[in-house]
């Protein structure tokens, strides 16, 4: 039996009639759609990582099922770096339906630190960029972004060796006394150890020292580096080479001149 050729002609324009009525209505159901993003929160894992997290809530009061949700996040340093992304997926978000999830990201202190010293001594800025898509009905693709940047506080802000000071310690050796001094900006406490290599102007070994430093996050900390050196090998000029280790991160050694 053949179909005549304008019945396909009126079946297509009635398809084509549901297809745009169904486009319309999906999208404009998505008006009925209400999303809650919540204050983004950012603070240290147990296994000493920084995040960010972000409760969201959604209530599906549209026409049709949401499939696909999904919310990524990518965290940028200032020189435009990528240092951590990740993805929230929710398969399907039926008509009707409330739910409410949370979206983190997580990235290594350590590992943020090592990649750009300006984290560890300045106070700056992380920029996130945020993306949501979706599908409609399961099958309109919809998509949207933002971008926004949170505050990042260095956690050895200001660091500063002062000037050595010298008193005999015997005919051979003197005690050298080196002040120490930054204040911790981070968002997490700092407890940890400060190593010193002194070398003099000839770049020779002269002498090390260490010892253990804490701050609360928001506040400074005071105090010296104590060791003994040869009287001989000592000149007037010279470099420290300083190192901090911690359970957070590890960074140094980075040279510091003296007199």
């Amino acid at each position: 039996m053949r179909i005549p050729i304008r019945m396909i002609g009126i079946a297509t324009t009635f398809f084509w009639i549901f297809l745009i009525a169904f486009a319309v209505t999906a999208v404009y159901s998505l008006k009925d759609v209400q999303f809650d993003f919540g204050e983004p929160q950012t603070g240290t894992t147990a296994d000493n990582r920084l995040f960010f997290s972000m409760p969201i809530k959604i209530f599906n009061r549209g026409f049709y099922d949401i499939g696909y949700f999904n919310v990524t996040s990518q965290i940028t340093s200032g020189d435009g770096a990528i240092v951590a992304s990740g993805t929230t997926f929710v398969p399907v978000i039926r008509k009707g339906e409330e739910i409410t999830t949370s979206h983190m990201v997580t990235v290594s202190i350590g590992d943020l630190l090592q990649s750009n010293r300006n984290y560890l001594f300045n106070n700056t800025e992380l920029r996130i960029c945020e993306s949501v898509g979706m599908r409609v009905a399961e099958m309109i693709p919809v998509q949207a972004s933002t971008n926004f940047s949170v505050p990042w506080g260095a956690p050895l802000y200001g660091f500063a060796l002062g000037a050595p000071e010298y008193s005999t310690y015997n005919v051979t050796h003197l005690r050298v006394v080196v002040p120490v001094s930054f204040e911790n900006h981070s968002f997490f406490d700092l407890a940890g150890t400060v190593q010193l290599r002194m070398f003099n102007s000839t770049g020779v070994y002269a002498g090390f020292g260490q010892t253990s430093v804490g701050a609360s996050q928001g506040s400074s900390y005071d105090g010296l580096v104590e060791f003994y050196v040869g009287a001989s090998g000592l000149t007037r000029s010279g470099s420290f080479e300083v190192s901090f280790l911690s359970s957070v991160f590890n960074y140094g050694p980075w040279v510091i001149p003296y007199g």
